[in-house]
């Protein structure tokens, strides 16, 4: 139920490309900082994680504090971010430090 509330207010807060492509295949985009002022004010998830891809996009996971509810969005370099996609249940993972040798 909280998934089709969540594609509700997407849809609504952002406007989908007039393309003509399926459905299926649009998705929703608009500037950076409305998407993530959108997702911090609705569903109070903030960037937690993030990445470079070596096309120079930005990859990054937006969550709640609790973790309840998370989302994917990829930025462009001039600025549009798109939501790829959101789900329930977001855990970090607790990772062990290694120790390097002298030949790294």
């Amino acid at each position: 139920m909280a998934k089709i509330s969540k594609s509700i207010v997407l849809a609504a807060a952002f406007i989908l490309p007039l393309s003509g492509a399926p459905a299926e295949a649009q998705q929703l985009c608009s500037e950076r900082g409305k998407v993530i002022g959108q997702f911090s004010k609705v569903y109070k998830e903030t960037p937690v994680a993030g990445g470079l891809t070596r096309d120079g996009r930005l990859i990054e996971i937006l969550s709640t504090g609790d973790g309840s509810t998370w989302t994917i969005v990829i930025s462009k370099p001039g600025g549009e971010t798109c939501v790829m996609m959101a789900g329930e249940g977001w855990r970090p993972l607790k990772l062990k430090a290694i120790e390097l040798g002298p030949e790294a």
